[in-house]
């Protein structure tokens, strides 16, 4: 059987989990072990940092180099720690920690931008990774591995058994049969709700091809509206946020009310049921807003994808606009990063074509004659004036229409020269 890597095609899928008592006990002490492995791994490296920085060869060092050097390992750390034995551990979830403790090494080593691995916090979140094993001989499908579906409305997972789950699963597997199960991770949100995550890979498509529609279309992404075409079609922008955040505010208020009672009569929080229900109303409210504006992004994203054999957009940079305070709410609520992330991603699944341009002066610039405002006597246009006429060839444009025939232009011919 081929391996995840070797497999041409792979798919990401998510379920939500519904776990008993003891289920959720069993994710509790996976997740809690994956990050304890994590922070080992970090103490020893920091450990070992500093020990090689005394260049005298004294014994006791050395032993102690060695030591720690065999530690960093799933099966002598567990030997070392007798709680990580426990029988309800995935030693799974161990060596993925391992893992991925090395990957965020080879990450920063690569980029030199995130900074090296640093421990990880205790939070009301929490996750683990295990993996699906299949046998000698077993076929390639989603029933067959130590993870595995038992029906449409129940998986196996090691040491938890069968679990009920929902999500849209079904549109894959009833029609998909060669489907091999890589990594899964196991989580918990802010809210208590538990899912699990499901790499799958295979040698054919998880979607059909679309057809080619020989239609193109650039895209301006804006705060006025969430973006406006080439076509010159406007999508408002739905202000998720800005709709529920006197809701939010009252709820985060009572937060931080029973959050000071409770340490002013000196009561744990993970005690406190008064301030835990709060806790996980507020969850919920901050996950109501993340879910309708994800759904908001699919929606659109797919339909652009669908619909036009290319997509050209303004590479913005989120990070650098978030400076302005006038504008940080509108850019952080709109969510522009991840609405190109979608697109890029449904471009690469679907085949299409997508790609990003630098957006200067494609607000500035006429799309008709290419004179571009605030050259010569006249002025740059700003964020009022939504409409404007050219001064040299006295077109009249809508503003963000003409951005997005310029990005669009911009795609064009970097096309060409691609």
């Amino acid at each position: 059987m081929k391996k995840m890597s070797d497999l041409v095609y792979h798919y990401g899928l998510k379920m939500r989990i519904y776990p008993s008592n003891q289920q959720k006990e069993i994710i509790d002490l996976n997740g809690n072990i994956a990050r304890t492995v994590y922070n080992k791994m970090v103490a020893i490296d920091q450990e070992l940092y500093q020990l090689k920085q005394i260049k005298l060869p004294i014994d006791s060092i050395l032993l102690r180099i060695e030591e720690l050097e065999k530690r960093k390992n799933a099966r002598n750390m567990s030997n070392h720690y007798p709680y990580m034995q426990d029988k309800n551990i995935d030693s799974l979830a161990k060596a993925n920690a391992i893992q991925n403790y090395q990957k965020a090494w080879k990450m920063f080593r690569k980029v030199h931008r995130t900074g090296t691995p640093k421990f990880h916090k205790k939070g009301y979140r929490l996750s683990y990774q295990t993996n699906a094993q299949y046998g000698k001989g077993a076929k390639m499908d989603v029933y067959s591995a130590t993870v595995k579906f038992l029906d449409n409305k129940h998986i196996k997972l090691p040491k938890l058994g069968r679990l009920r789950v929902s999500g849209s699963h079904r549109r894959i597997i009833d029609h998909k049969k060669d489907i091999r199960i890589g990594t899964v991770t196991v989580s918990k949100d802010s809210a208590d709700r538990y899912f699990v995550s499901m790499q799958l890979g295979s040698d054919t498509p998880f979607v059909n091809k679309l057809t080619r529609t020989n239609l193109q279309i650039g895209i301006d992404l804006n705060t006025e509206n969430f973006l406006t075409t080439s076509e010159g079609k406007v999508i408002d922008n739905p202000r998720y946020y800005r709709m529920i955040r006197g809701r939010l505010a009252k709820a985060q208020r009572t937060l931080s009310r029973r959050e000071r009672r409770a340490k002013k009569e000196k009561r744990s929080l993970r005690n406190s049921k008064n301030y835990q229900k709060q806790r996980r109303l507020v969850a919920k409210i901050h996950d109501k807003i993340r879910n309708q504006r994800n759904n908001f992004l699919n929606i659109n994203s797919t339909r652009l994808i669908n619909n036009h054999d290319l997509i050209v957009a303004e590479n913005l940079k989120s990070k650098n606009m978030l400076k302005n305070h006038a504008l940080a709410l509108s850019i952080s609520d709109v969510g522009w990063r991840s609405f190109l992330q979608k697109l890029a991603y449904k471009a690469d699944l679907y085949q299409r074509t997508f790609i990003v341009v630098h957006p200067k002066n494609t607000t500035q610039t006429c799309h008709e004659c290419g004179f571009i405002m605030g050259s010569g006597d006249t002025k740059k246009l700003t964020l009022k004036d939504r409409e404007w006429t050219c001064p040299a060839c006295q077109t009249h444009h809508i503003r963000d229409v003409n951005a997005a025939k310029n990005i669009l232009s911009k795609g064009l011919k970097q096309l060409e020269k691609a």
